[in-house]
């Protein structure tokens, strides 16, 4: 099945893509970041890497961590990267619906051609 994968360049190699808001949705569901970054088996450092990246590209904080206290502290989606997850799961929805045909005939093609091999 042909799935279209989007990456949005915000110009100066700044990139954003499913990585990275996955990992702030998988933060938004766990309320945590260590526990985001197991459920998507990275490290815990490479998960703080994409969100530093993420928030110099949006130029505020994605995250915001909680206090600690009797139930430990964690970390919870700030109103930017809310938006961020909204927005990008919309041009996805909007892509894959405008680009449906064209997927269904690529892979169409592409099984055709796996079966003359």
């Amino acid at each position: 099945m042909a799935r279209l994968k989007i990456r949005i360049d915000l110009g100066h190699d700044a990139l954003v893509g499913p990585g990275k808001v996955e990992l702030l949705e998988t933060i938004g569901k766990t309320g945590s970041i260590r526990s985001a970054a197991s459920a998507m088996k990275m490290s815990y450092r490479r998960a703080w890497i994409l969100l530093r990246e993420t928030q110099m590209i949006m130029g505020a904080p994605v995250i915001a961590a909680k206090t600690g206290g009797a139930h430990g502290g964690g970390a919870v989606l700030t109103e930017m990267g809310r938006a961020l997850v909204s927005h990008f799961r919309s041009i996805e929805r909007k892509a894959a619906k405008s680009g449906a045909a064209d997927l269904g005939a690529l892979a169409r093609i592409a099984a055709r051609g796996k079966r003359k091999k």
